[in-house]
């Protein structure tokens, strides 16, 4: 091993003619099914009859292909190089005869140097549900109940208008936006965002004549609006007493009703807060690491999302051509996209290793069957299954599991030690907000958006 600049190290690598002779009986094994010889059967024909008829060279190249990769595999594993570009291989010696020896250059993962990390300041949206949130929650539900009644009086948002709508585009009319006894509720917004405007305060008798701009961005024109208000309603709720909560819900009181309603929105709140909490610790990691970060990292990071944003498209049967045509957005622009939030998350990750490097954190048996167990979970498989199927004694992918516990452990160690208050200044603790610890740091876009 050898430490060069630039982020660099150079494996030197020696295989003895013994070791290296099992390769090349590999490489006749596999010559001798590829190549037809009279009076051979396919695979059968023996190794000195192959060298005779090929030359030696043929299986020689065909071994180095095979042994060099796996050499360099075993050597950076047995000396915990963490590479993360493809190597330049150079075969210095036994190219053509005698023992193998060949040099590896790769770059590695960087190791940083980072402070704050353990005064960190984040402020969320407060977790609690008001006593507005319940109500509109338990109104929403009284809504499907409720009974329409025609009013006098101006229009209000949630009033329902029956009217005559009928739109034009460049003096031609348009057959989707033209329409008698249409029943719209205002302020719902699924039509033009400019009925909605012109809606509010009308009566009825009134005609509103307007324009509006066109849905599609490709147009430039205008569209242009006529519409007779032909009827106001608004929704009468039913009284909230037992009674209807009996009728329209599992409970059978209101003090009920509105204790699970409190607790069904805590819960969203509770989740929307530390997602935000996440997302803002991992933005603050991120900013601690002033050293250039290697574009093969970030290219990395990128190449996943890519990956996974294709699979999200791909369970909802969208190829990536027509999402991307959809939105009028070119391959190209979508990497660029994504080379922000990548690079965001790359600095986070070499974060949290300085902050483990730096505090000697260490992962205990229990941490790594806690991230078996949560693998296992994710997976759909037990931990049993999970060791033998999945992990089945391989060091390098056990290797990954410590890594993935020791990176959840220094999370949890960073995040006890953030100071969390909510939008009105009240101070939070990190085990209320998360009291299961069962937590990922995520990347700056969610998995849930797209780019």
């Amino acid at each position: 091993m050898e430490s060069l600049e630039g982020n660099r190290v150079k494996v030197s690598v020696d295989i003895d003619c013994d070791e290296f002779e099992k390769k090349l009986d590999q490489a006749f094994r596999k010559l001798a099914h590829e190549v037809r010889l009279p009076g051979f059967r396919p695979g059968k024909a023996p190794r000195r009859v192959l060298e005779a008829r090929i030359g030696p060279q043929a299986a020689r190249g065909e071994a180095l292909n095979d042994a060099v990769p796996e050499y360099y595999t075993r050597a950076i594993n047995d000396h915990d190089v963490d590479a993360i570009a493809p190597p330049e291989i150079d075969i210095t010696s036994g190219a053509e005869d005698g023992p193998v020896s060949f040099d590896a250059v790769v770059e590695i993962r960087p190791s940083v140097t980072v402070t704050g990390y353990d005064r960190l300041k984040v402020e969320v949206p407060s977790p609690e549900p008001t006593e507005e949130e319940i109500s509109r929650q338990i109104d929403q539900l009284r809504k499907q109940f409720g009974e329409l009644a025609s009013v006098a009086r101006p229009v209000l948002d949630g009033d329902n208008v029956t009217m005559d709508i009928y739109g034009s585009y460049n003096g031609e009319q348009v057959e989707g936006l033209t329409v008698d006894d249409y029943s719209y509720e205002v302020n719902q917004e699924s039509l033009i965002p400019e009925i909605d405007e012109h809606l509010r305060g009308s009566k009825v008798g009134d005609i509103l004549e307007f324009n509006a701009r066109h849905p599609d961005p490709a147009e430039d024109g205008l569209l242009r609006f006529r519409v007779l208000v032909k009827e106001v309603q608004e929704t009468v709720l039913p009284d909230l007493d037992d009674e209807f909560v009996r009728e329209a819900s599992e409970f059978d009181t209101v003090d009920e009703l509105q204790a699970d309603t409190s607790e069904s929105i805590a819960r969203s709140k509770r989740a929307n807060t530390l997602e935000s909490l996440m997302h803002q610790v991992a933005e603050q990691l991120a900013g601690l690491v002033t050293d250039d970060v290697p574009e093969a990292l970030v290219d990395t990071e990128v190449l996943r999302r890519l990956r996974t944003f294709q699979l999200r498209l791909d369970s909802q049967g969208v190829e990536v051509e027509t999402y991307l045509e959809a939105i009028g957005q070119t391959t190209e622009e979508l990497v660029e996209a994504l080379r922000g939030p990548a690079l965001m998350e790359v600095k986070s990750d070499l974060a949290l290793r300085a902050v483990a490097a730096a505090e000697a954190i260490q992962v205990s048996a229990e941490d790594i069957e806690l991230e078996m167990a949560l693998l296992a979970a994710q997976v759909g498989l037990t931990v049993d299954e999970i060791k033998s199927s999945v992990l089945g004694g391989d060091e390098n992918r056990l290797k990954g599991v410590r890594l993935d516990a020791l990176m959840r452990k220094t999370r949890g160690w960073v995040l006890e030690r953030v100071e969390i208050t909510d939008d009105d200044g009240n101070p939070l603790e990190w085990s209320s907000l998360n009291p299961d610890d069962n937590f990922e740091l995520p990347p700056t876009l969610s998995e849930n958006q797209t780019p």
